[in-house]
């Protein structure tokens, strides 16, 4: 199920990256993301106060996150999209985090599906997001699930990790 997040849910969030975190400093990381930088609690609260943060739970076990918005970063205002249409048209995937322990269970495919959905529902045209080079699961999962890469350049992920060889890719979206 995923679903709208609560405020209640915020320590969850929190623990899932730490979780993350954990996950990456044993295993070796594909994200460019740092513990206490990006992403944050403070993160998941902003979202959360736009109405952007979605859950993804079975049983009442929290197994992912989402970031789903109509806004897009400063960053991709530079960037040679290949479907231009109007800003109001455009969905964004700001973050997709699954808990470790549910890797390479089609928790993310579901994430995706849910946010292509809720853009068809809002009337989108175009989804789009962001992702690091080196973030090979990501890249295969965006790239079966229907995105393109439109540019390869540098961005400050999270507003604050300068990373170089960064993905933008985007997805038409079929009513």
């Amino acid at each position: 199920m995923i679903r709208v997040a609560a405020f209640s849910d915020l320590n969850r969030v929190e623990d899932s990256h730490k979780k993350h975190f954990t996950y990456e400093r044993k295993n070796g990381a594909f994200t460019v993301f740092k513990e206490g930088v990006y992403p944050t609690r403070q993160d998941a609260e902003t979202a959360l106060r736009n109405d952007e943060l979605y859950i993804c739970e079975i049983e009442n076990e929290y197994i992912g996150i989402i970031i789903f918005s109509r806004k897009q970063p400063i960053d991709y205002e530079s960037i040679n999209w290949k479907y231009q249409t109007d800003n109001s048209k455009i969905a964004i995937i700001h973050l997709l985090m699954v808990r470790p322990s549910m890797k390479g269970k089609g928790i993310a495919t579901e994430l995706i599906r849910f946010a292509i959905d809720l853009a068809k529902e809002q009337g989108c045209e175009v989804i789009r997001l962001d992702t690091g080079e080196q973030n090979i699961p990501a890249v295969s999962l965006y790239k079966k699930m229907g995105f393109e890469i439109a540019e390869i350049t540098s961005m400050n992920v999270g507003g604050a990790i300068e990373h170089k060889s960064h993905l933008f890719m985007e997805r038409k979206i079929i009513s």
